[in-house]
């Protein structure tokens, strides 16, 4: 027979490479249960995002293996429990994600997109907010011009109900506007516009709501980053210096005291041009690692290089994003874009709380 306690001690050599704990420390460890030479308990992660599930399973097969006994026969479950940070936006809504960039152009409303899509890939429950609002993008990246979200009257508060694509629930400044005129609002017209698609709608539960910025430093930033508790910012450039003095102007506004957003690393956009007919060849038509060095200068988390290849532009344009289209090198990078901010979020939701 084996303790409880033997295999809790085996389990107290497994860290979590990110929040350098171990499982047993972290609580990550739940609904134990020995029979016999049978263990079972399920690992908590904390996000369905981690890169490292699979790492972490085998050590603790290997853990247990070693530290009680080689007989032992086990099941183990991995599932997960989206982190906080330490104020949320609502008990219903866990995080909030602001994807910025300091320029147009650079396909931040792409990399929103996508992200989101790959984190409700996941399995978690993901929200996005369009709040680019001379320019909103999602209605057309998820093929959604004509679309009108319907109201919906809860104990006589009338509230917005987002509507629901590809598994996300989306809300955007687009979907009440007239498509073809521009939108000619004032700095207070336009914030308190944005502030009604946070507060005004019914989200629902959700892990994530990642909410697509204008580019630049205005005043839509700073109504949502001083209105509303978000958990984390990505940067998104493209390597070419002017767009990275830019972004490098954003990533100073995060950090602003007033501000004091955290970042959970930059993501450069268009890294290098791969022609369909020769998938293995990289070509750094703007420029290298503009990017990569901007986060190394900031002491943030570089989140990885997209590749700018036809089909995304395409996707795009025809509602359809590019993870989803695709099942080759644009997908997978977007994939592990997701699990690499899910791993950063954890992270600083941790620091924040300790």
């Amino acid at each position: 027979m084996f303790t409880r306690e033997q295999v809790l001690d085996a389990l107290r050599n497994v860290e979590d490479p990110d929040l350098k704990k171990d499982l047993v420390t972290l609580n990550m460890i739940e609904n134990l249960v020995i029979d016999g030479q049978n263990i079972s308990f399920s690992v908590v992660l904390t996000t369905p995002a981690c890169p490292m599930k699979d790492m972490l399973e085998n050590a603790c097969r290997n853990a247990i293996k070693h530290f009680v006994s080689q007989d032992a026969v086990l099941n183990i479950h991995m599932t997960s429990r989206v982190t906080t940070p330490k104020t949320q936006f609502s008990a219903q809504i866990k995080n909030i994600i602001a994807v910025s960039s300091g320029k147009g152009g650079v396909g931040k409303s792409t990399v929103a997109a996508n992200l989101a899509i790959g984190l409700s890939l996941t399995g978690a429950k993901v929200g996005l907010i369009d709040a680019d609002i001379y320019g909103p993008s999602v209605p057309i990246m998820f093929g959604l011009e004509d679309a009108r979200p319907n109201a919906s009257e809860v104990n006589g508060k009338t509230s917005i109900e987002p509507i629901e694509k590809y598994g996300i629930k989306l809300l955007s400044i687009g979907f009440f506007t007239d498509p073809g005129q521009p939108v000619p609002w004032r700095g207070p017209m336009a914030s308190t516009a944005v502030k009604q698609l946070f507060n005004d709608a019914d989200w629902g539960e959700l892990d994530y709501l990642i909410v697509d910025l204008p580019p630049g430093t205005g005043d839509i930033h700073i109504t949502i980053t001083q209105t509303f508790p978000i958990a984390g910012a990505v940067i998104v450039t493209t390597p070419q210096q002017v767009a990275v003095a830019d972004a490098t102007k954003g990533i100073g506004m995060f950090m602003m005291n007033s501000i004091n957003v955290p970042i959970l690393g930059v993501v450069e956009n268009m890294s290098y041009f791969t022609p369909a007919e020769l998938p293995n060849n990289k070509y750094y038509v703007f420029g290298k690692d503009g990017g990569k060095n901007m986060a190394k200068k900031y002491n943030v988390p570089f989140l990885g290089e997209l590749p700018l290849v036809q089909s995304v532009s395409e996707a795009g344009d025809s509602g359809e994003p590019i993870i989803l289209a695709d099942k080759g090198l644009v997908a997978q990078a977007y994939i592990e874009l997701a699990q690499k901010v899910a791993q950063q979020l954890a992270i600083k939701n941790d620091m924040a709380k300790a």
